[in-house]
């Protein structure tokens, strides 16, 4: 996928024009791009519509309109873009409860590197978790996270040839059964890694 541009943006004045059928339209677009792990980890897979959606929302409510400025957004969101060869994901820790939060953010320190893909027969692919940025700490992880999957040759092959898709968490603290790609995810996801 190619990186967005300032070209690719609409004014201030432009989105607040648009932006009520745009969010519509990103919403409907997300359903098929977010995946539950448990009960408290959601994966939300991006892609240069999702992060046209954040750009545009970051300099709207920053009210942002200079290129410089303009053009730092563009340099901090479009490495989330998958290029063809991956998947990006944003990964959330949900707990409502303040306290229970804080103690489960300790509990499963190391989460995001144990998140896993599995395409058909192929081996699982491992989560490379935030490459822009460390984001836990000795005593806890955060609550999110930016994943990125790195497939070869032949899990793309698999993809493409419509081969389920699993995913797991290989984390003591939070037990969980490999979970089945529901076919319209796996079908949005495949959209990634086409020519």
């Amino acid at each position: 996928m190619a990186s967005l541009t300032r070209s690719d943006l609409w004014s201030l004045e432009q989105y607040s024009e648009q932006r009520e059928a745009f969010r519509e339209q990103v919403l409907a677009h997300k359903k098929n791009r977010r995946l539950m792990l448990g009960e408290h980890i959601q994966l939300l897979f991006e892609d240069r519509l999702t992060i046209q959606y954040q750009i545009q929302e970051m300099l709207r409510i920053e009210k942002v309109f200079e290129p410089a400025a303009i053009q730092e957004e563009l340099d901090a969101y479009n490495p989330l873009i998958p290029d063809g060869s991956n998947w990006k994901c944003t990964m959330l820790i949900q707990y409502q409860d303040v306290e229970e939060r804080k103690q489960r953010l300790t509990q499963l320190l190391g989460i995001e590197d144990k998140i896993w893909i599995k395409i058909g027969r192929t081996n699982p692919v491992y989560a490379i978790a935030d490459e822009d940025m460390e984001r836990a700490n000795d005593e806890k992880t955060a609550a999110v996270h930016f994943l990125r999957y790195a497939l070869d040759a032949e899990q793309i092959s698999a993809v493409l040839a419509k081969q389920p898709i699993e995913m797991g968490i290989d984390h003591e603290a939070y037990p969980l059964q490999p979970v089945m790609v529901q076919e319209a995810v796996r079908a949005s996801l495949a959209e990634d890694l086409r020519d």
